[in-house]
């Protein structure tokens, strides 16, 4: 080649870049499309054989659609059946059931008692233990006796001084009523010596009660328990003075064995109470915790009060318990259930079964057809889960007891048993498998993608240019086809052919 002569220009390069960007930003659109367009008509699919019913005998041809009866030709069968509804049931059953009254009550102890010493003195010894269960007549605690013991010799010497002056002058008057009647003093001295006799009877009687008080003082210095009960915390120590009035006393002793609940009778419920106390019958208490899962004791009913509480409406009552066992606490809160009586031989359903109308009580019936019916019933008594049906059903018989709000006479249930399976899960699981394996699918096919970019972007810079009529492969292989290696891009050959 002639050094002078120019250098033909070069012809203009096509950018390797942009085309294939387009071509695959819309080839991704499409696909993104497709996929949305898949996963709608899926769902649809699914929700429509998710509401379709079971099918049923059908016409010639080919088995209908519906429990409503058989389809036309080959069809899906009638468009007269409507899609049952799923309901839980029940069975109506004869049973016991009993007429119970709930109450929160408070235990009540029948005594608590604060012991207080009698007389003052110095606690010389306390023999009772903190929480100790004491007997009546138990000595508690002891006072200095020696005052006391003092006290009472005192009263009885002066007692037996004025006995021994009672007796002399009984003696003086038995010879002054002699000597009178030989008319040998006079009756003014046997007056005298009358009158000084009944003095000193006097002196004496008071005497003997100066001794009996005195006596008594020595049996208060040693304190006692004055019930059976539980002893609580000790309030005073041995070697303080006590006296009558102290606060707090020696101990305070609480009966729990028996002891009685005390609860609110609602006044409505007062006759049937007095009703069967009349009768004599013996209505049985049962306490129970908080919760109401645990049995804590059982007992009677004791007695009604005298009145009704005006900003309650409610009349206290108290039921007695044995608490042998120490189950019930003085001052717990439990959860008492009083039985007024028990209805024998009862219709009872749960009560979810029954249900409210303009009309009155009513359930629904299951019928042999897998129909409902509304039938109206009489309500009885009722405990926590079951009620008594008075009148208007029979034993035996099947009451919806769940789902029944969208039912009406005549509507066709079915039960969860009686509920065909539909593949619905499988098919969202197999959709989300099938998400995640497109997405992986487009990942890969963006990095090859990328790497041809790169090959193509290398060869325009040595001065070549990829044919524009060079197809592009699909990002996004199908299903289980391996995916092609990248496949490298060669520059183009000048027209001119290569320089010399």
């Amino acid at each position: 080649m002639d050094p002078k002569t120019p250098p033909e220009p070069l012809p203009p390069t096509v950018s390797p870049t942009h085309p294939p960007v387009r071509r695959r930003r819309w080839l991704g659109w499409l696909l993104t499309l497709a996929l949305l367009v898949a996963l709608g008509g899926g769902a649809w699919y699914l929700i429509q054989r998710s509401k379709a019913p079971a099918a049923g005998p059908g016409g010639p041809g080919g088995p209908g659609a519906g429990r409503a009866g058989g389809g036309g030709p080959g069809g899906r069968g009638g468009g007269g059946g409507a899609a049952a509804n799923t309901v839980g049931v029940a069975t109506a059953r004869q049973a016991d059931i009993p007429v119970q009254l709930e109450a929160l009550g408070t235990v009540t102890p029948l005594a608590n008692v604060t012991v207080q010493p009698q007389v003052s003195g110095v606690l010389t010894e306390v023999l009772f233990k903190e929480g100790q269960m004491v007997k009546k007549g138990e000595v508690l605690a002891t006072i200095d006796p020696a005052p006391f013991q003092n006290a009472l010799a005192q009263a009885s010497g002066a007692r037996q001084r004025d006995e021994a002056q009672l007796a002399a002058a009984r003696v003086t008057l038995q010879r002054y009523q002699t000597l009178l009647g030989q008319d040998s003093i006079a009756r003014q001295d046997v007056d005298t010596q009358a009158a000084l006799v009944k003095q000193l009877e006097g002196t004496v009687a008071i005497d003997r009660a100066n001794e009996g008080t005195a006596r008594l003082n020595l049996t208060w210095s040693r304190i006692t328990a004055p019930v059976s009960g539980r002893i609580g915390l000790r309030p005073v120590d041995a070697g303080n003075y006590i006296s009558t009035g102290t606060t707090g006393g020696v101990a305070v002793i609480t009966q729990i064995a028996p002891i009685d609940v005390e609860f609110s009778v609602p006044q409505d419920r007062v006759p049937e109470v007095q009703e069967r106390l009349a009768q004599g019958a013996q209505l049985e208490a049962t306490a129970f915790d908080r919760t109401r899962t645990r049995q804590l004791a059982r007992g009677m009913f004791s007695t009604l009060d005298n009145l009704v509480d005006t900003q309650t409406g409610t009349v206290k009552s108290k039921a007695r318990f044995s608490n042998a066992d120490g189950a019930l606490f003085p001052n717990q809160f439990v959860n008492l259930r009083l039985l007024l009586r028990t209805v024998s031989s009862a219709v009872v359903v749960p009560v979810t079964a029954l249900r409210h109308g303009p009309n009155g009580d009513y359930v629904y019936v299951v019928n042999e057809d897998n129909t409902v019916s509304q039938r109206p019933v009489t309500r009885g008594e009722s405990s926590v889960d079951n009620v008594a049906v008075m009148s208007g059903l029979k034993a035996g018989e099947q009451v919806v007891t769940e789902g029944g709000d969208r039912l009406k006479d005549g509507a066709r249930v079915q039960t969860q048993a009686d509920r065909p399976a539909t593949p619905a899960s499988g098919a969202a699981s197999g959709a989300r498998r099938g998400n995640r394996e497109g997405g992986r699918r487009g990942e890969r096919g963006n990095r090859e993608g990328g790497q041809r970019q790169q090959g193509g972007a290398g060869a325009a810079e040595g001065g070549g240019a990829a044919p524009p009529s060079q197809p592009i492969e699909s990002a996004t292989p199908p299903a289980g086809a391996p995916v092609p290696p990248a496949t490298p891009t060669v520059p183009p050959t000048p027209a001119n052919g290569p320089a010399r």
